[in-house]
């Protein structure tokens, strides 16, 4: 386990919740640029412009955040619950 992870496990399911306040910061500039490029599309936009100005940003910026939760949180694991004590 990494010393005071920005991201914690899930107790139900699998992945991550932001545990101090750099992992809510990462959390809050994804958040604030998929609004971002959501706001760059219009209802007269092609598919090829959705692809360019949304789609590929938004994927991207999803792996570059799986990433950096992957390197500064706990491991992933499924789970559902907490561990019951003998």
């Amino acid at each position: 386990m990494k010393k005071n992870p920005w991201f914690k496990r899930k107790i139900y399911g699998w992945g991550w919740y932001p545990a101090t306040w750099q992992g809510w910061i990462v959390t809050a500039v994804y958040i604030s640029l998929v609004v971002f490029f959501s706001l760059t599309l219009d209802d007269s936009a092609s598919t090829n412009d959705f692809s360019f100005t949304f789609l590929i940003p938004v994927m991207l910026l999803t792996i570059v955040f799986i990433r950096i939760a992957f390197r500064t949180g706990e491991s992933p694991k499924w789970q559902w619950g907490e561990k019951k004590k003998k």
